[in-house]
């Protein structure tokens, strides 16, 4: 029989069959498709081997007056500003205490000794140390502890941070790396908060006033007025650099109160790292919200998602349900980055009616106007969910209407609440929670007119939208939508396969970005059994086809101010795709797995058995960067079944020997310079897979020819 040419129609197909799905591709992971073929993804390179604090939710791209092109990153522990790799933390103060602030070291003896295998140690007096989670010295091993009962610290884990588990004798010194600090002008506080301590004098011993005088996290909140930070050696630099770093424990000099008058910068209160879903006392986690809260009847405590926007040289950044912060870079010839973003309309940025709590903003490009999309009415600090205001033009202090400017509000009727906009060439997009508007600008007298696009649709989350020529594409809670002109349902062919498998309580941290170079358009979102973004679906608007994976990425941006598409991972740094062959996330960088698997097809006409003796492969392996003397290969798999319903069987590996299996899977290694593949395999369907796995291998598959012999009926 002529060899049979693999033509196969671009995209993936899982809304049928493996073998009604003939002539078509089933699975991938890290595939691509372009000029109708498969090929692997490019990889990652990273922008900075430093990680930073915290989960990316957002990132913002713009270039200032002197030509420094700038990366606003909001995690929900951090607002940074990268430049040349640097990660430079822009985090607002929420407010100083001044002379307020007193330190509590603990200090005290082993009341018996201990063997180093102990779990529970008594001390002489434990007044001076936290209730739980506490770090202690004795001789030279560390050892952390769970709880406290009365003066018998339980739960001990021993030689932590790299010492060795040793017996100590009754009346050894046992000191604290923790220190209870107590300030009588600050409440509201939460575990996970930062501050700065400075003016602060030593205590003695170890505790020295540059021991003191640095950046910390609280790790537990005692009281309204007084939290528990981890004792550590003086540093310079970025926190994260540093952050659980080496501990100082306390001398008998430092166990006593003080700290001198010392004054304490508090930033803004962090946030969530994944949304917790509501179901009663003890949901959340303790100290956040109010003090002491932990019913939260029902309501869920929401994830940090941040917005920005750059206005002129400026950035604004917001949190979701907080106020607008500006930070500056200013007029220097390098920016100011040992400033902090401050608040617009606080003492710093004085302003009229500046919303106090805003969902999200966007800032108008045609007209400098900022807008604000669910916020406080004016005269209210409470936030009304459907509200939109925006601020005088060219003023983003000035929010209050007048006939002289075009300052204003409207509130949307469809919908409970707005989830999220999006501005596109001529109008801005505005989905709430059933419905989407339109939002053109008008000039005055009424600035701005909206019209209802389309009700009854939904919306994943505030950023699972993203425009492409002109076109808007997003997901909804169980399908994808698209407008250009008007709203329709975007057909997919892996939507039961995405929707069945999705983690609906965490929807919040779905989004939505583009990468141009290839027409594609990405989401990534939590399967069923994660609370972490681990899969993604893509649709090439030129190809028409979709195809999916897996890959931990927190925020996208397709800046044309960088070279590459800009992506925050799971492990709290910044990579750029397309930039490498392989993942650099890692050093030295590791090979990418990746595979593509096509549906079944009868194998002749499938009523009888045929014998695949020979395949022809088309592969090329351009812009491979593989070391030599290696060269870049993939492997080629022929999985043949008797029926649709029966197993692929087990991968074996051929060998030249007398005897082989026929009707298992057959897995052959290809590269650059392979002609002719001789195969042995046997069935009435088969199945044809690509996978690689090896350093520096880049591919793209053209139309492999298999040749068939007629085998019988058994």
């Amino acid at each position: 029989m002529p060899l049979n040419k693999l033509k196969l129609a671009p995209g993936i197909n899982k809304e049928i069959t493996t073998l009604s799905g003939e002539g078509g591709w089933f699975d991938c992971d890290k595939v691509r498709f372009r000029g109708g073929f498969p090929e692997k993804i490019g990889g990652w390179a990273s922008l900075s081997l430093t990680p930073f604090l915290g989960v990316c939710r957002s990132l913002w791209n713009w270039i200032t007056l002197t030509q420094y092109n700038l990366l606003g990153i909001g995690t929900h522990l951090k607002f940074y500003v990268e430049n040349g790799g640097t990660y430079n933390d822009i985090t607002p103060i929420r407010v100083t205490t001044v002379d307020t602030t007193t330190f509590q070291a603990g200090y005290t003896t082993l009341n018996g000794g201990i063997n180093l295998s102990v779990d529970e140690i008594t001390l002489t007096s434990a007044a001076n140390f936290p209730a739980s989670g506490g770090i202690i010295k004795i001789d030279d091993e560390q050892i952390s502890y769970f709880a406290k009962s009365g003066n018998v610290l339980t739960g001990c884990e021993r030689g932590i941070n790299g010492t060795t588990a040793a017996s100590h004798l009754t009346g050894a010194v046992v000191g604290s790396a923790m220190l209870t600090v107590t300030d009588s002008n600050i409440s509201n506080l939460q575990v996970d908060d930062f501050l700065t301590f400075s003016n602060a004098v030593s205590l003695g011993g170890n505790m020295t006033a540059p021991v003191l005088n640095q950046e910390y996290q609280i790790l537990a909140v005692v009281t309204n007025t007084s939290y528990i930070v981890q004792a550590r050696a003086a540093v310079v630099g970025n926190l994260a650099t540093t952050n659980g770093g080496a501990p100082v424990f306390a001398t008998s000099a430092d166990s006593g109160n003080g700290g001198g008058a010392t004054d304490t910068a508090y930033q803004i209160s962090t946030g969530l790292a994944t949304y917790v879903v509501g179901t009663g006392w003890g949901t959340g986690p303790w100290s956040r919200g109010p003090w002491g809260s932990g019913f939260t009847s029902g309501i869920g405590l929401q994830l940090r998602l941040w917005n920005q926007s750059n206005y002129g040289q400026d950035l604004i950044f917001s949190p979701k349900g907080g106020p607008l912060y500006l930070w500056t870079p200013g007029n220097g010839v390098e920016p100011a980055f040992s400033t902090r973003g401050k608040l617009i309309g606080g003492a710093e940025i004085p302003g009229s009616d500046v919303p106090v709590v805003t969902n999200f903003f966007t800032v108008s490009d045609a007209t400098r106007i900022v807008i604000c999309f669910g916020c406080n009415d004016y005269g209210s600090v409470t936030m009304d969910p459907m509200l939109i205001r925006w601020s005088v033009q060219e003023d983003y202090t000035d929010w209050t209407p007048a006939a002289t400017n075009q300052a204003g509000s409207f509130r949307l009727s469809h919908g409970s609440q707005i989830i999220g906009a999006l501005q596109t060439r001529q109008e801005i997009i505005v989905w709430t929670d059933s419905s989407v508007y339109s939002m053109q600008y008008l000039g005055p007298p009424y600035v701005w007119g909206f019209t209802l696009l389309a009700d009854n649709i939904s919306i994943a989350s505030t950023n699972a939208m993203a425009t492409a020529t002109g076109v808007v594409f997003w997901m909804g809670v169980d399908k994808f939508y698209t407008y250009a002109g008007r709203v329709e349902t975007l057909p997919c062919s892996v939507r039961k396969y995405v929707f069945s498998d999705i983690n609906i309580d965490q929807t919040n941290q779905f989004f939505a970005s583009t990468n141009e170079g290839y027409n594609e358009v990405w989401w990534f979102y939590c399967s069923a059994g994660s609370d972490e973004i681990n899969k993604y679906v893509i649709f090439n608007y030129q190809e028409k086809a979709w195809y999916i994976g897996t890959l931990n990425r927190t925020a996208w941006l397709d800046s044309p101010l960088r070279q590459y598409p800009i992506a925050a991972t799971g492990n709290n740094t910044i990579v750029y795709h397309e930039a490498l062959v392989d993942n650099g996330e890692t050093n030295p960088p590791s090979p990418i797995n990746c595979h593509i698997q096509s549906s079944d097809f009868d194998i002749g006409e499938g009523e009888q058995f045929s014998f695949v003796w020979r395949m022809v492969p088309d592969v090329n392996f351009n812009g491979s960067t593989t070391p030599l003397p290696l060269t870049p290969k993939v492997t080629f798999k022929l999985r043949p079944r008797t029926n649709p319903g029966s197993p692929y069987g087990t991968t074996v590996t051929d060998n030249v020997v007398s005897k082989q299996l026929y009707n298992v899977e057959h897995a052959y290694e290809v590269q650059e310079f392979t002609e002719i593949v001789y195969t042995r395999v046997r069935g009435r369907q088969l199945a044809f897979r690509v996978e690689s796995n090896t350093l520096g291998t880049q591919w793209q598959l053209g139309s492999p020819a298999i040749d068939i012999k007629p085998d019988g009926r058994k």
